[in-house]
């Protein structure tokens, strides 16, 4: 009987931790439901949900026509010559950016009248060749008067090896650089490192991240300050406690910017690949009547060649974005985000109860922040260029810094047990922010009028229930 007795004390304690423990999920689940469908609802979600990809898209597209055209687009620059060393003379060659025109005077007379003789720039080479100069009402943009010390550079080189009785050709063929194909070797034997693919995706990855984790964390910042001063989360509190309130306002919001990024890859590459197939069959058309007008006129063409050069191009890059493991990559890239999200996303609630207003998040602010830019800073400028280093490597492991640093390193492959023990203490220092963040939550969410400062904050850290 006392056996019976004790199992069926047992079950009813079990029972009533099940009922618990289904409240408290059922009471987050609604606070899950309220963020998300309140966010999505929204007309700024769903304009910029559709806005972003055709903006981004749209740029990229640009400017990739800018810089096909630019030498139609750009200005064409007049320049009058005065060359006293006769060195230059019918060597300087016109191209649709930059005319040459030689002075019929000397530089005296051609300073003197350049104003009224309607040119860009006057370029002064004196005998010696020493103290050229360029002259123009305007700036000179660097651009311009670095191509034009290229083209002067190298054809006083020519001319000096020519009398020194070296042949330009072999020395040409003989400074020709080695290129260096990086290759990776594996037990299926050895291919092609895609470095600099490798290098494109992890920065992208990387920048996503850094970019998501300030938009959502400091939309749940908002959020619970928002609340707080209209004072509806005094009504709300009387009904679930500041923990699940905390926590159902974090996964919501985490929610709705997955969401968005995956409607953003969703559209993006609809979008490329529309504009894509766009371009192909504009290019294909273009060469198709280019070797019609040739084969017409009886001339010989080079069309195919040029296809055959592009075709080549277009296989190469497929080939290196193959090479990159996707599905990998994506896996790793939505845990960081996930984790990396709900990490600060935990500080921003715990910062957005202790104040009042978003003028007093400021001293606060900096030091959440701070781990972020010093990451995706030195991201650019070292990481990428040193994915296996000691700093990359302790960097991908600390909680507030791996979700930049691993993304930067992944795509150079990382060995298993760094990947396992930097996600392990994601979740880790997940789980201990968050708890920390909720006994600041906990008490701050309800004090009005009082400026927080970190010292008080370490209290309410400390405080009993």
């Amino acid at each position: 009987m006392a056996i019976e007795e004790k199992s069926h004390g047992g079950r009813r304690i079990s029972d009533r931790v099940k009922k618990i423990i289904k409240v408290i999920m059922n009471k987050i689940l609604l606070i899950i439901q309220r963020e998300y469908s309140s966010r999505v609802k929204k007309k700024s979600f769903i304009v910029m949900t559709f806005l972003v990809p055709v903006l981004f898209i749209g740029m990229i597209a640009l400017v990739a026509f800018l810089v096909a055209k630019q030498n139609d687009l750009g200005d064409k620059h007049k320049i009058e010559v005065v060359d006293e060393s006769g060195l230059f003379a019918g060597k300087l060659q016109s191209t649709p950016v930059v005319e040459y025109v030689t002075a019929k005077d000397d530089y005296a007379t051609a300073k003197r009248t350049f104003i009224k003789a309607g040119y860009d720039y006057l370029l002064y080479i004196p005998s010696s060749l020493t103290g050229v100069q360029m002259l123009g009402e305007k700036k000179a943009g660097p651009m311009t008067s670095g191509k034009i010390e290229d083209e002067l550079s190298n054809i006083i080189r020519i001319q000096r090896l020519s009398a020194a009785g070296i042949d330009t050709a072999v020395l040409s063929k003989a400074q020709k650089p080695i290129t260096i194909a990086a290759m990776q070797l594996t037990e299926n034997g050895v291919k092609d490192a895609h470095s600099y693919v490798a290098m494109g995706i992890g920065f992208l990855c990387a920048f996503l991240i850094y970019i998501s984790l300030f938009i959502y964390g400091t939309q749940v910042m908002r959020g619970v300050i928002e609340e707080k001063v209209s004072r509806i989360i005094e009504v709300i509190i009387s009904s679930v406690k500041p923990f699940q309130l905390m926590l159902g306002k974090i996964v919501g919001v985490g929610l709705v910017g997955l969401t968005q990024f995956l409607l953003w890859i969703i559209i993006s590459i609809a979008l490329s690949m529309g504009l894509g197939t766009a371009f192909m069959k504009s290019q294909v058309n273009a060469k198709t009547e280019q070797v019609s007008k040739m084969q017409h006129n009886h001339a010989p063409s080079s069309a195919a060649t040029t296809n055959a050069d592009q075709s080549a191009d277009v296989d190469s890059i497929l080939k290196n974005i193959e090479g990159i493991p996707v599905a990998y990559t994506i896996g790793c890239f939505l845990f960081y985000f996930l984790f990396g999200y709900f990490l600060y996303s935990a500080i921003f609630a715990a910062v957005g109860s202790a104040v009042d207003n978003e003028t007093e998040t400021q001293q606060f602010m900096l030091p959440i922040t701070l781990p972020l830019i010093f990451t995706f800073v030195l991201a650019e400028n070292f990481m990428i260029n040193n994915p296996d280093s000691s700093l990359s490597v302790w960097l991908s492991m600390i909680p507030f810094t791996s979700p930049i640093a691993m993304m930067i390193r992944i795509p150079f492959g990382v060995p298993a047990w760094q990947l396992a023990l930097s996600m392990f203490l994601m979740i880790a220092g997940f789980l201990f922010t968050t708890w920390v963040a909720s006994r600041i939550y906990r008490v701050g969410i309800l004090m009005y009028g009082k400026k927080a400062s970190y010292k008080e904050l370490a209290k309410w850290i400390t405080y009993r229930e």
